[in-house]
């Protein structure tokens, strides 16, 4: 049988991986809202603290391996390269593990005045054993392009984890139903990712092949490092300078936005990186799949933002309750700043791709000098709202130093952008008119969604109708390819 083509191959890898997207989310969504109605603010920001400090420390947790094997030509990769990597990120986990429990957990505890945490934190890190222990397997099936068995892997242990918190909430748990939420989704994968790539690591470790993956990674691990800060800054800042409360309520924005945002674009990212490292070369055909990149994230984000600015108030009071009312001011304004990110959306894996780590490690080091004084000040004067501008101040920069790697590296130019992305502003712009106007009528705000919805996808279709109708025609292509083989 002949091998599908790299355009099928990218079509199969965004279908499975949206599959994977879409039950990750819905059901993580479900559980969110579920645990929300059982919870509190306090308590979500009391696992936003612990998920700060957890954060920084999976920054360092493969080193960059993970994507140096990835990055590099399968021509280049020896069987000495992937068993050093598993040692190597195995020691390096149960390292930083001690250096967690021993020392960054009191500290956890010391820096925000919560004594909980020095207990929440080892427990939480739990999954950060798993990591380094999955990067192999995970870096196999990523470049094999097997995102089906990826899809499935992620499902399971999602679903599990989500089922295993709701019963810990239900039995009183408390918070505790947040922390084990997050360790069983590793627990579960573990087994999983050995049984689907059938490698077994050998005793071996090798010095040159650990110099090779190590150069790499360093950068990468560095781009990590600075774009934790960005992302965490303002976490850490509200967690001190505020109350759990108000970290509760921000973390439930940040989560229904960026962090919806992240995942999309984590899945698209997933697929399309080793396809840029092995288009590397070719750059008008990198040119055009980020072009499309860029439109297909745009595309899908842009409605669920608007309906947040349009109707997030209606949305968190019928959903989360009084108690989450201070949630919807900032839902709105990151709304804003998720729009102006899609933008110039999935450019730093662009860049890792064509093996340039050293110039998407300047890139974050750039956000993260014009980014900490402005989140500083937002939040020190006007809180979590403050907090909230900042980042729309931050992505505005971001489009901007972007724009400028991309032209620099790949020609790629802000007016190309722009054209790429009419279809869906345009579509954006009149439904945000029509939501609008119908809730200033006073008209329930599902209604107003369901006319936002209606507008903005018949918009999308009338401007991109051919290329849709090529899509909708590979994804019935695949799933015959499907049928067929069972049948066989």
């Amino acid at each position: 049988m002949e091998p599908l083509s790299l355009n099928k191959k990218i079509f199969s890898g965004i279908l499975w991986s949206s599959v994977q997207l879409v039950i990750n989310k819905v059901f993580a969504f479900a559980i969110k809202i579920l645990l929300a109605k059982l919870l509190f603010p306090e308590q979500f920001g009391i696992v936003g603290m612990a998920t700060v400090f957890i954060s920084l420390i999976q920054v360092f947790n493969d080193l960059g391996i993970g994507a140096a094997l990835i990055q590099k030509k399968e021509e280049n990769l020896k069987d000495s390269h992937y068993h050093t990597a598993f040692w190597t990120g195995v020691i390096w986990a149960v390292a930083v593990y001690i250096s967690i429990y021993f020392v960054f957990a009191p500290m956890a505890a010391l820096f925000f005045n919560e004594p909980m945490l020095e207990k929440i934190i080892p427990v939480l890190s739990l999954g950060i054993l798993s990591g380094p222990v999955n990067l192999v397997h995970k870096a196999r099936l990523t470049k094999q392009m097997d995102f089906k068995k990826l899809a499935y892997i992620d499902n399971v242990s999602t679903v599990f984890s989500g089922l295993l918190a709701l019963t810990l909430a239900y039995l009183g748990a408390g918070v505790w139903a947040l922390v084990f939420n997050s360790v069983a989704t590793f627990l579960v994968a573990m087994p999983l990712y050995f049984k689907a790539t059938s490698w077994l690591p050998k005793l071996v470790w090798d010095k040159t092949a650990f110099k090779d993956i190590f150069g790499f990674g360093l950068f990468t691990t560095g781009s990590h490092l600075v774009n934790f800060l960005i992302l965490n800054i303002d976490y850490l800042l509200i967690g001190k300078l505020l109350s759990a409360a108000a970290l509760g309520k921000y973390t439930l924005a940040f989560v229904l936005t960026d962090t919806f945002r992240n995942q999309l674009t984590t899945m698209v990212n997933k697929v399309m990186y080793p396809v840029y490292s092995q288009q590397q070369s070719d750059l008008p055909a990198l040119k055009r799949y980020y072009y499309k990149v860029v439109k297909l994230n745009g595309a899908i984000v842009y409605p669920i933002m608007l309906f947040f600015i349009v109707l997030g108030e209606p949305f968190v009071l019928g959903f989360f309750g009084e108690k989450w009312i201070g949630t919807i001011l900032p839902l709105k304004i990151l709304s804003v700043s998720v729009m102006l990110h899609m933008l110039v959306s999935s450019h730093a894996i662009l860049i890792r791709g064509i093996g340039k780590p050293g110039a998407e490690m300047k890139m974050q080091f750039l956000k993260a000098l014009l980014y900490v004084p402005s989140i500083s000040v937002g939040i020190y004067f006007y809180g979590i709202v403050g907090a909230a501008w900042a980042y729309v101040l931050n992505k505005t920069l971001e489009v901007a130093i972007a724009q400028f790697y991309l032209n620099k590296l790949l020609h790629v130019s802000l007016k190309d952008l722009l054209v790429t992305m009419r279809p869906v502003l345009l579509a954006s712009a009149a439904a945000f008119i029509v939501s609008f106007l119908l809730y200033s009528l006073k008209l329930h705000y599902l209604l107003c969604a369901a006319a936002l919805g209606l507008t903005y996808g018949g918009l999308i279709w009338l401007f991109l109708k051919d290329e849709l109708t090529e899509q909708l025609h590979n994804f019935s292509s695949t799933f015959r390819k499907k049928k067929s083989s069972i049948a066989v």
